[in-house]
């Protein structure tokens, strides 16, 4: 009976353990991927203004010609003056996005104005091009000037949208397919999720059950509990700081690096709070087993 009972229990912990290693992931996941929040916060921690102009000047450096450079920078002031605007709007569609995928909404319909930043830009590039006049411009009229930059704008906003949206009337069929696909798969993940929780409560419930006694049942959870945490954190102790992402990835700019490094760590946080907490439970769930004392019942 007593070899019967170790048998059950020992399986009933071995299936625990296993289902704790696939929670850990999933728990991540839940909390960073599938988490809207999650992702923007990432985004705020973009520098926008910084990246585009690594980006810009690694791609096209100084292929520009002269007379086109005020264009490049009036371009980066607009986007360093609309930083904050601009990560609202990434904010809205980012929600709207998860709202959809995550089954909260029945259309995905992301629409974001433009008309904002045009202007902006139209009152950037026009003080840039009054401070760069062509040579053939010098000496004309304010009034002569400004109608020759407005023609000059008209072609440069006639490339520009009034405003930008992503939904079902402009997105191509097989990528509006993509997306409810991936709205299906997350929504089975959602259900697994909750039923691996079940799963392990049950798989402890078996235990104490088997067991018929605090003490040992404590052990046993005890020391699952512990080495499932000892091992994970310490997994991701090693993860996170001997192999952190930029010595992975060193042909990006130096902004993105400093990005994705963050976006690694935090990616990591929420499994390595999930095995610190098991391990202190597994602790205090063992240092219960030994100070429990049951009561010994008089003849």
């Amino acid at each position: 009976m007593k070899a019967f009972k170790g048998f059950g229990v020992g399986i009933l912990s071995f299936l625990l353990f296993l289902s704790l290693s696939v929670f850990g992931i999933a728990f991540m996941v839940n909390n960073t991927l599938f988490n809207p929040d999650f992702v923007v916060t990432e985004v705020d921690n973009i520098e926008i203004s910084t990246l585009i102009r690594e980006l810009t000047e690694e791609q096209i450096g100084s292929q520009l010609p002269q007379d086109a450079i005020f264009l490049k920078e009036a371009a980066y002031q607009v986007i360093s003056d609309q930083e904050p605007w601009l990560k609202e709007q990434l904010n809205t569609a980012i929600y709207t996005t998860y709202d959809f995928l995550l089954g909260r909404s029945a259309g995905l319909d992301v629409a974001i104005s433009l008309e904002p930043l045009k202007a902006s830009l139209k009152d950037a590039l026009q003080q840039a091009f009054m401070q760069n006049l062509p040579s053939q411009l010098t000496g004309l009229p304010p009034a002569e000037l400004r109608l020759y930059f407005d023609e000059y704008y008209q072609q440069i906003a006639e490339q520009i949208p009034s405003q930008f949206q992503l939904g079902e009337s402009n997105l191509p069929p097989e990528a509006m397919a993509q997306m409810r696909l991936a709205r299906q798969y997350i929504g089975y993940f959602q259900t697994y999720y909750f039923a691996l929780i079940g799963l392990m409560v049950l798989l402890i419930a078996g235990i104490v059950l088997i067991n018929r006694n605090i003490k040992d049942a404590t052990r046993g959870l005890g020391i699952n509990f512990m080495i499932y945490g000892a091992l994970e954190f310490a997994g991701i102790y090693v993860a996170r700081n001997y192999a952190p992402v930029n010595l992975m990835v060193t042909d990006l700019p130096p902004s993105l690096q400093t990005w994705l490094a963050s976006v690694y760590g935090d990616l990591l946080a929420p499994l390595q709070i999930f095995s610190l907490g098991l391990f202190v439970a597994g602790v205090v769930l063992l240092a219960v087993s030994i100070i429990y004392q049951p009561r010994v019942t008089e003849e």
